[in-house]
């Protein structure tokens, strides 16, 4: 039987932010809390689905913002784009877990179902 976390599905979804303290981990640290949680935690796996197919869709785009930065520079602003998109989304996927939603990712895809 599953136990009802919504601490934890707040912490996995706020976990992403890591990456601003020490530069990267966005994707291991939920990655590590949705892998080993998943089978505990009711609702756990929609949640770490939905961080993964984030996270991954984030190392997309900007893998396509490099070659667009030699078009008038257009990949800068994209990575200013994806970086304040990186931290935003998160507190608000938070707030809606501890309020019991299941939350989405806008722009993206579908790597994990």
């Amino acid at each position: 039987m599953k136990r009802e976390d919504k601490q934890l599905l707040v912490i996995t979804h706020l976990s992403q932010l890591i990456t601003l303290v020490t530069g990267f981990g966005s994707l291991i640290l939920p990655l590590i809390l949705w892998v080993t949680q998943k089978e505990k935690v009711h609702q756990m796996d929609a949640h770490g689905k939905n961080i993964i197919n984030f996270q991954l869709s984030l190392i997309v785009y900007c893998i396509i913002c490099v070659p667009l930065i030699l078009l008038f520079g257009l990949g800068l602003l994209g990575f200013m784009v994806l970086g304040i998109i990186s931290i935003i989304f998160p507190i608000i996927n938070a707030i809606k877990a501890s309020n019991g939603e299941t939350p989405t990712y806008p722009f993206s895809f579908n790597f994990i179902n």
